[in-house]
This record gives C-alpha cells, structure tokens and sequence, in this order.
C-alpha cells in the first residue's frame, strides 16, 4: 500500500536522524570522558607531587599538558622515568587509546553512513533557482534535451531529478541517453515524490520550477496529483507560489487535478495533446513540424510580454509592427489568453502580448517603412470541401480520443475505418459516442502488420490512412517496429497502385523517426518527443498550457496550412508583410510558410516549414508552397 511507504520513508528518515544525532552525542561523551581523565591526571600530579625521576613535581596546568600529550600519543612515555609516574602515565596511555579507538569508530562509520546516503541520493539538495523533475519516463531525456538549452543563457544552471529509482541507475542513463549537457548540472536523488519526508529533499522551497512527469506505473495519474498535493500543501512551503507543470493522461482526471493545484500548476493533458496534433496532422501534413518548432527551444518559442508600444493600439496595427517576431495574441489582465482576437481590438494597458520570437530579447517593433506589394493582394477564394474516407491502422488508448476529434472536423457524409487487434480494441469502438452524425464508423479486426490484410481493405481509396503505434500492449521499441512494418507495406502497395497516399503516423520514440523515413509517409507525430516539449516549455512559460489549449481548441483559433497562391500572386517576388496583410484581410494570421523547393536549406528536418520567417526579405513562391496561417476555420 502507498500508504504504508509513505510511513516507511517517514521511520528510515527519523531513524537516519536520531543516528545522526547519535554520532555527535557518542563525540561528545567520549571527548569529556578525555578531559575528566587528563584534568584527574593533572590534578593527581599536582597534589601528589609525583614527578618524573630527577624532576621537579609538576603544577596542574603542567600535569594536564602532560596527559594530553600521552592521550594524543601514546609514545610519549616511552621516556619516562620513575615507576610512580609511569604508573599515572600509563593510566592516561590507557585512557587516551580506548578513547581515540572509540572516536575514530564513530567518526569511520559516519563517514561510511553519509558515503552510503550520497550513493543512495538520500542527501538534501543545497541548490536554489534550479528546476525540479519528479518521477522518471521515457520522457525524461526529451526534457532534460530542452531544458538544457534553455538554460544556456543562466548562470550555474541546476537541473534535480527525483524518482522511486537508484541513483546511480539514473546518472548512467542520462549520462548514455542526454549526449552533452552544456552548461547544466544534473542531480539525482531517490526517494518517493509523493511523500513530504522525501520532497524536502530537493528542496522545492527555492526551486524556479518544478515539472511531474507520468510515470510509468498502473495508476500514473493519481501519483502526479499526490506529488502536486503534497507540494502545495506542505506545511513548510514557501509563500510565494510555485510554478509546476504536470503531465496528466486521462482527462477524465483533469477535473481533480486542477482542484489541487489551482493555479500553481500548468496541467498538460498529455494523451488529449497528441490525439489533437495526430488529427490535424492527418488532415493537413506537416503541421507536427510547425508544433515542434513552436514547442522546442532550439528555434523560435511563444513569448508571453509586454509591449507597451501597442497599448492603444489594434491588434492588426500590433501584427505589422513587427518585422522579425509575429504577435498571434493577447493576454489579458485577468491572465486569460485570446488567440487571434478581433482585428479591430484595442491593445489596453497591462495587457499582455503573445509573441512567435527567436528570442526574448529580439522582440521590438519594426521603425523601418513597411513595403507593401498591395496589388500582389488577391481576393479570397471559397473552396469547397467534400466528404472525406479516413483509415486509421493500428490501435492504443489515444484511439477514442482521435475518433471524437476527426468527427469535429469532417463534413457530412465522410467515413472512417478502424483496423487493429489489440485485446480491448473492439470493446473501445462499441463505446464510442461521437459527438455528430457527420461521420460514419466501420472496425475490423485485422493484424495491420500482414500485408494480405491490408490489401483486403483497398487503401489506395482512402483520403487519409493514420498509423497509431500498439504503445499500451508493446514496449516502445516493439510498438514502433510494427509501426514502420505497416508503413512499409503501405508503401509498396502505393507503388503498385501509382499513386500518391496521404500517410501520417504516430512514433513513440524519435530515434525511430529517422528510421521510418524510408517508408516515405508525408508526416510523423512523435507522441514522447511532443509531450516532452510542451513541459518543459510550460516550465519556463506560465501561459504555455492555455496557449496551446487555445491552439488546439475546435471552436478558437488553430493551425492551418493552405495555398499561398490563395493569397498573393506568385508570378513575381513578395515579403511576407505582403503575405501578413493578405491574411489579416481574411481575419487570419499569417506565421510561416512551407516550401516544396529541395534546394532550401533545412539543417532541423522541418520539412521546407519555417515559422516566425524576416518579413522584409522578399521571396518567389511556387503554386506547392503553403502558407501556415491561424484562422478559426
């Protein structure tokens, strides 16, 4: 029982206490034990006038010296003479040997006992302005990976990792997996996140900010809410609120969660995340390049500042004020965010500005004149959108939530197809509960890594085909092996049948990415490397959660990739102030672009994206080129 641990931690800390504060006591016996026996020595010498032979009788004070020097070394009377003071020189010797024999057993075994709790991580954390990690993932090196480049820039940077595992075992695998840490220091400790005893270890009172991963156990959520309930209701905490992102899986824990952390905690939804991109991404590929660039600190982050050269401003004047940064929204005084508000909305004082940047300090508005090629502007064009056929290969607990999410977006009359054989597989689709009639459901129970099953379900007339990783029934190694075995095999009957399948899958591991290339699937969503990225942003960013949840929201604004020769021509050069215009016409936002052209440089593998791009740098597009733009529709 948890409970039973958590008394468990509580006796093996009192008990490391008391023998602690048992080696001082036993020092300080054994050193008046010394100095009642010198100051006799010393005494008796002086009052008996017994002296070495051919001596003078010593004074007290000469006595005691003397028996402090036989008690430090016991050679030293070797050279006496005289049986009488032999005799209280020997007495002295005595003392002095059990003594010092004594006193360097209890010093030799607490140097032991400290040695063991510094291997074990027992020892409390002395660090400040260090960012706190509890329990332990396969996602911890993804956000070790972020947060040490975001650290770059800060003095003695300190990364603390506490989890119910050795210590040594965790330094090694960070050691073999986080290939260079820069300037970051990692420190490990052992011990159970959810237990007070344990916590105040790693000192969480002076922490900058404080990440609970899921771990990888049976019940992983309700671990994460008791580590944020006992950080948050220590009796010892700091008055100042703490700054903790937590990962939870279930939504259905969402509710909870937020009752206990209130508005300390940034709550990470993690399964609901993926399933959200894995759609969107399905239906327009390459969107999971432009959320890893939005999400990852190695290129250009979400900065939520304020901008006082806005205030009075609208916000479409706020969008073409500047020409290296791209302003998505607003947040407000009571801390609310609004993406994409209404062109015409007032920036007010205190408001904040919710800003794509390379870099914080990069951000400042543009004093140059804005070149505007306003003919180049053309007029919107409806495009009708029909039915759509979806496959969707492959099976885990994310499944239902992308069945709802697809069901959203799809107009009347398209249809979906589910092929797995996972053991709750068909007990998953007779619960699902769609929240309209637009789409329509078929299952089969197939093995989705035989390539005569697949040739029954005649891929090549499916619009979409999503390829989930069996991550709930395999390890990751194995779930992402069968993953790129189906994309293989979708590959070659894409070759047979000449033509092109729009293909988009979920790996779990991004080592694996790599790998699955060769498979030529338009887009891969990292499940681990994406949910690892929103923490630690959300670590650094205490807006990132709602941000993102505005992002992904059916009824805000989101992410869409379409024709940039829906907006501006393409005969002739163009900046991308250009390009912003044309979409806040259309009450969009216009925050990057994707080309096609092999010969752009891509040293990140975005896949031709590039958001946040110079505006005032002009550019020929191509009739393949897309503009990324955040529009509600």
């Amino acid at each position: 029982m948890k409970t039973g641990g958590n008394w468990r931690a509580r006796l093996r800390y009192e008990f490391d206490k008391s023998m602690a504060g048992g080696a001082v006591a036993l020092i300080g016996w054994l050193a008046l034990i010394s100095l009642v026996v010198i100051s006799l020595a010393g005494a008796f010498l002086a009052l008996t006038g017994i002296a070495p032979e051919g001596g003078e009788p010593v004074s007290f004070i000469e006595g005691t010296w003397a028996s402090l020097m036989r008690t430090f070394d016991a050679g030293t009377m070797g050279g006496d003479q005289g049986w009488g003071f032999r005799l209280v020189a020997l007495v002295v010797t005595l003392a002095g040997i059990f003594v010092f024999s004594a006193l360097i057993g209890v010093i030799s075994s607490g140097l032991e006992s400290k040695l063991d709790e510094l291997r074990k991580g027992r020892s409390r954390v002395l660090e400040s302005d260090h960012t706190i990690i509890l329990n332990w993932s396969s996602s911890i090196f993804d956000v070790i990976s972020e947060l040490v480049i975001a650290n770059q820039s800060r003095r003695r940077p300190r990364i603390v990792i506490m989890a119910n595992k050795d210590k040594v075992e965790m330094e090694d695998e960070i050691a073999t997996k986080v290939a260079d840490l820069k300037n970051t220091k990692i420190v490990c400790r052992s011990g159970d996140p959810t237990d007070l005893y344990d916590l105040d270890i790693v000192n969480p009172q002076n922490s900058r900010s404080i990440i609970v991963l899921s771990p990888e156990d049976e019940d992983p959520d309700s671990q994460v809410i008791k580590s944020v309930l006992a950080l948050v209701n220590d009796p010892k905490r700091r008055p100042q609120p703490y700054m903790i992102a937590a990962e939870i899986r279930d939504a259905g824990n969402a509710d909870v969660a937020r009752i206990v952390g209130g508005k300390e905690m940034q709550m990470v939804l993690a399964d609901d995340l993926i399933s959200r991109i894995v759609v969107h991404t399905s239906r327009q590929s390459g969107l999971s390049a432009v959320y890893s660039e939005l999400l990852d600190f190695d290129g250009c982050e979400i900065y939520t500042i304020e901008q006082p050269a806005l205030e009075g401003k609208p916000f479409a004047a706020g969008v073409m004020a500047y020409e290296n940064c791209t302003l998505i929204g607003i947040c407000d005084r009571d801390g609310k965010i609004h993406i994409n508000p209404a062109p015409n909305r007032v920036i007010e004082p205190g408001e904040r500005a919710v800003i794509i940047a390379e870099d914080d300090d990069s951000i400042r508005t543009w004093s140059n004149e804005i070149n505007l090629a306003k003919e180049a502007i053309l007029t919107p064009v409806k495009r009708p959108v029909g039915p759509e056929r979806t496959l969707v290969l492959g099976w885990n607990r994310r499944g239902p939530i992308i069945a709802t999410e697809l069901c959203r977006y799809v107009t009347p009359g398209s249809h979906l197809t589910i092929a797995a054989d996972t053991p709750e597989f068909e007990a998953d689709i007779a619960g699902l509960h769609l929240p309209n009639g637009n789409m329509t459901i078929e299952h089969h129970v197939i093995d989705t890594s035989s390539r005569a099953a697949l040739d029954r379900l005649n891929i090549p007339s499916f619009d979409h085909v999503l390829v989930l990783g069996y991550s709930d029934d395999m390890t990751m190694q194995s779930a992402d092996t069968r993953t790129l075995i189906t994309l293989l095999h979708i590959r070659k009957i894409a070759e047979g049948a000449g033509l092109h399948i729009n293909v988009v899958s979920e790996m779990t591991d991004v080592r694996n990415r790599e790998l699955a290339e060769v498979t030529r699937a338009d887009d891969f969503v990292v499940s681990n490397k994406l949910v690892s990225l929103m923490l630690a942003q959300a670590s650094e960013n205490e807006f990132m959660a709602a941000i993102f949840a505005e992002l992904l929201d059916e009824d805000g604004s989101e992410i869409y990739m379409r024709p940039i020769g829906d907006y501006v021509a393409i005969d002739r050069p163009v900046n991308f102030f250009t390009v912003a215009l044309a979409a806040l016409r259309r009450g969009e936002i216009a925050i990057g672009y994707r080309r096609q052209r092999g010969d752009d440089e891509d040293h990140r593998n975005l896949g031709g994206v590039t958001v946040n791009p110079s505006r005032s740098e002009m550019l020929t597009y191509s009739s393949d080129d897309m503009v990324i733009v955040l529009a509600q529709d």
